[in-house]
């Protein structure tokens, strides 16, 4: 087209729900099943918005076979009523005027979900039908639109969008089709979403069955029941929950909590110029006070993953905004300044903090309600409100802090809890960063790269260094705390290694726990194996003292004398003695307790009868150590790490070969072995099962 011909009569204007058809993402960010999905939410909002202000406690959503959605509320129903400045009810006012709605300033909602007045408008639009029904007044309202036009359908039997269609000419009707109590209030929207802009996207029930349980935890009290006709037979699932954001975070968690569910909630005040919509029609900018509530809830648990939910008015923010940049530097900051006060204590040195130190293990939800927050965007998914930012940081703050420097017996356990855990992450990361960096040891391995998951100690010598081969990430991270980091290394083993006495060579140093081992040792393996060049004067086996942890023992130490003999014979190969059980002997006055520790039940009964002959009394119940996991770090120094007090048991070549032949018989090639042996032993001797 020539520039000279280009002129105001080629520029579009679309009008209305026009342009949410010509442009649908826009407004509902796409036209597949995520699109679909934002229309069905857009009408369960708006209910939400009224059970939210105390109208109506159940929400209903039907699926049905034809494809159409109806959403059920017991609300205060869309109004019935002419609005004077437009000439039409409320109900058609709502489903075909965009940015028309009650929350525009109004005083019937002090916060909401839906915000620009565009959802039922922008579903409307999108749908080949919609049939709304109010229950308000004593009486039951219909109106019916077709791609956002309103008019009357000429249904055969049962509704549907291809029925013949007539729309309004004069004026529109919102009929009266019935009667209700006077106290009967609702609304009931079904719509058939149009394959013209849809294609053949469809519902994800398991989707709509997850926001509707995220919906009732954010909600209290309010129930939200989804029924999906397009199963055979139907299925039907109800979600109330009056925990609130606590349960929500508990069922969040994907693992078990070492910290909290702490609750953090507070309040504050802005005021932003907003235009204001008069009644004559006119926006005038006007200065207004807006309050924030804040919802806080934070936990930590015992394993590395994150989960940190945003919401605003109960709409998910999925990509965070202000609110979650006022939680996250609450949250350093706070955090900081308290490992600051205790670096001492924590033995943190001058290592700073970093944020995956902390929001490892933390599953958080993060909740604000505001009246008219600003959203980036219709889809409502990064939160644009400046204000929120500080009085989230504000409210989080105050919250730990009176949480970290609490007097209460529970909170100082929780937050030493804390404190460790983050510094012990810390520590973990900076020591993973430094054997990154360095990465090998000027040994006869020098030109072979470590593997990264080694803790090695700092002495390079060997003689006076040990390898603590440990049983899992959690043993790992305590006996991170434990060791002396001079002279004690550490490589973490996850479960059992592969059975040597059955794989073969290539076999064995493909995987990847027995080449780790070798590796780090450093001395070759089989035949060229060379007991000089070993990179520890001792190797220490450290596993659970239940049934697995002897699988694994076993399992190495089939390993050792499979493949590196001679540090058996030199009798460098050691298993830890971790205790089993420890007592808590009380004393009277202001005389310490006792702490004595058994290593099996002989000696505990032993102990026990010498108590009470001494008249001792001892804390109950006596705590059983089902795995070096439970202990802190200090037990697992004094018990089993500390050169000074620990117990060893040196591997002698006799248990090697006596475990290396038992474990031939029952995880060997030849079967008639172990098909006598187990016939020769037709019982189990209960006592040595770890129940």
């Amino acid at each position: 087209m020539a520039a000279d011909s280009y002129s105001a009569r080629h520029l579009s204007v679309l009008e209305g729900l026009e342009a949410v058809r010509k442009r649908p993402g826009m407004y509902i960010g796409s036209t597949d099943t995520r699109g679909l999905m934002h229309c069905v939410w857009e009408i369960i909002d708006n209910a939400v918005d009224e059970a939210i202000g105390g109208f109506g406690d159940a929400i209903d959503v039907v699926i049905r076979t034809d494809g159409s959605v109806e959403i059920i509320d017991r609300g205060r129903g869309v109004p019935v009523d002419v609005e004077p400045r437009t000439g039409l009810t409320g109900v058609e006012l709502v489903f075909t005027k965009l940015h028309a709605g009650g929350k525009f300033g109004s005083d019937s909602y002090q916060s909401s979900g839906g915000l620009h007045g565009v959802g039922a408008s922008v579903v409307n639009a999108l749908a080949s039908r919609v049939d709304v029904e109010v229950d308000r007044d004593g009486a039951t309202w219909a109106m019916s639109f077709r791609r956002g036009e309103p008019g009357v359908f000429k249904d055969p039997a049962d509704p549907a969008p291809d029925a013949e269609f007539s729309p309004f000419v004069d004026g529109s009707e919102l009929k009266k089709v019935g009667k209700v109590a006077k106290k009967t209030t609702g609304t009931r929207v079904r719509f058939w979403p149009d394959p013209q802009v849809f294609g053949d996207a469809t519902l994800s029930s398991a989707d709509l069955l997850d926001r509707a349980r995220q919906t009732a935890f954010l909600v209290p009290g309010l129930t939200l029941t989804i029924r999906d006709t397009r199963e055979t037979p139907e299925t039907s699932e109800s979600f109330r929950y009056d925990g609130g954001a606590t349960e929500f975070a508990e069922y969040l968690a994907p693992d078990p909590a070492v910290v909290g569910p702490w609750r953090l909630s507070g309040s504050g005040t802005f005021t932003e110029t907003v235009p204001v919509l008069h009644d004559d029609g006119h926006l005038e900018p006007a200065e207004v006070e807006r309050e924030m509530a804040v919802d806080v809830v934070v936990q930590w648990g015992t394993g590395y993953d994150t989960v940190v939910k945003s919401f605003v008015n109960i709409i998910q923010t999925p990509k965070g905004g202000s609110h979650l940049q006022g939680f996250d530097q609450a949250l350093m900051k706070t955090l900081r300044a308290e490992v600051e006060k205790n670096a001492r204590r924590l033995k943190v040195g001058n290592d700073k903090l970093e944020k995956d130190d902390v929001l490892a293990g933390l599953t958080a939800v993060v909740a604000v309600r505001v009246p008219e927050p600003q959203f980036e965007g219709q889809t409502k998914e990064v939160l644009g409100t400046p204000a929120a930012k500080s009085i989230v940081q504000a409210v989080v703050s105050e919250g730990l802090r009176a949480r970290l420097q609490s007097g209460k017996r529970d909170d100082k356990a929780q937050s030493a809890m804390l404190l460790e855990k983050i510094v012990a992450e810390m520590k973990t990361r900076v020591s993973a960063r430094a054997l990154k960096e360095t990465q090998r040891r000027k040994t006869a391995l020098e030109n072979s790269t470590l593997p990264t998951k080694l803790v090695d100690c700092r002495s390079k010598g060997v003689d006076d260094t040990e390898l603590f081969i440990v049983e899992g990430d959690s043993a790992l991270g305590t006996a991170k705390l434990a060791r002396d980091s001079e002279h004690q290394a550490l490589l973490p083993i996850r479960g059992k290694i592969l059975n040597t006495q059955k794989a073969s060579l290539q076999d064995m140093l493909n995987n990847q726990e027995c080449a780790a081992i070798i590796q780090v040792i450093g001395a070759g393996s089989g035949r060229t194996f060379d007991l000089e060049q070993a990179r520890y004067g001792k190797v220490i086996i450290m596993s659970d003292a239940d049934v697995d942890g002897a699988h694994i023992r076993t399992l190495l130490l089939t390993l050792f004398f499979r493949y590196m003999r001679p540090l058996v014979e030199e009798g460098r190969v050691f298993a830890a003695v971790p205790p089993l059980h420890r007592i808590v002997v009380k004393h009277r006055g202001s005389t310490p307790n006792d702490v004595i520790y058994t290593y099996s039940e002989a000696e505990l009964n032993a102990v026990m009868a010498d108590l009470e002959k001494k008249g001792l009394s001892y804390e109950d119940p006596i705590q059983r150590y089902k795995g070096l996991g439970e202990m802190d770090a200090d037990q697992l120094a004094e018990t089993t790490m500390s050169p000074a007090k620990r117990m060893l048991r040196r591997v002698r070549m006799a248990d090697a070969e006596a475990a290396t032949a038992m474990f031939e018989l029952l995880m060997g090639n030849e079967v008639q072995p172990r098909r006598e042996f187990i016939q020769e032993r037709p019982y189990v001797d209960t006592s040595r099962i770890d129940v």
